[in-house]
């Protein structure tokens, strides 16, 4: 279960980040920043993937009312320019500034899930599985997944074809056989393997592509030859608390 240890060995306030939805072919990657209470912290915070679909719902209401919390949005177009190890990137960056921007200064120190860094001015650690040891990661893990979760679902009722209410934009059985079937729509990531396949059936004319969907695919990209220095970060393109699923 996730503690207190690595919060207690920063300068307060401490806030914890991870993001929800960099595997999927449909939809945006969200990333929240959350400072927990130093008293009255909600009892049952853990890694999102461990919890109900119910639990996590009581939980963010709690982290969010008790708490301090920001959420930042990169869009599947942005994921697309940027690859997807830099749109998560820029997600943490709007989600910590949406935090400080609640806050009212900037955190002592960031704890963030996973083992890098964006590329930002506050003290941080990366901490390879947060979600399992730091309170504050976990937190943010509950905030970042039930919005999402929610993005999806709305998405859903637009598309159900593909099955987002319960896959959340994963490509599981159902969402694949519907790619090959149906084509890509806009919220579907253009770099990402499957939907290339799916662009490049609509190219040899062997299935149609949903209503607003634009045909020319994004390159497959290699986030082992990426560089941050290739691509403009440019932070007002993302989004930062404008969802009505943040609190």
């Amino acid at each position: 279960m996730p503690g207190w240890k690595h919060e207690k060995a920063c300068l307060p306030p401490v806030a914890g980040v991870d993001e929800a939805g960099r595997g999927p072919l449909a939809g945006p990657v969200v990333a929240a920043a959350v400072v927990l209470p130093a008293k009255g912290t909600p009892r049952g915070i853990d890694d999102s993937k461990k919890l109900a679909a119910a639990e996590r719902e009581r939980l963010y209401g709690l982290i969010t009312t008790r708490g301090v919390h920001g959420v930042g949005i990169v869009e599947p177009a942005e994921i697309d320019t940027l690859n997807i190890y830099w749109a998560t990137m820029k997600a943490m960056t709007l989600a910590v500034d949406a935090l400080v921007a609640r806050l009212g200064c900037d955190p002592g120190h960031v704890l963030v899930d996973g083992n890098r860094l964006p590329r930002w001015s506050y003290q941080a650690t990366a901490i390879v599985s947060g979600d399992a040891h730091s309170l504050s990661i976990a937190a943010a893990s509950i905030v970042a997944k039930h919005v999402r979760d929610g993005i999806m679902r709305d998405h859903a009722l637009v598309h159900p074809e593909y099955h987002w209410h319960s896959n959340k934009g994963y490509g599981c059985k159902h969402h694949l056989a519907a790619l090959r079937e149906h084509g890509p729509t806009p919220l579907h990531r253009r770099s990402f393997a499957p939907v290339a396949a799916a662009v490049a059936r609509i190219t040899a004319g062997r299935v149609e592509t949903p209503a607003g969907a634009e045909i020319g695919a994004a390159p497959v990209t290699n986030l082992a030859d990426e560089s941050f220095e290739s691509h403009t970060l440019a932070l007002g393109a993302g989004r930062a608390a404008d969802s009505p699923y943040l609190g």
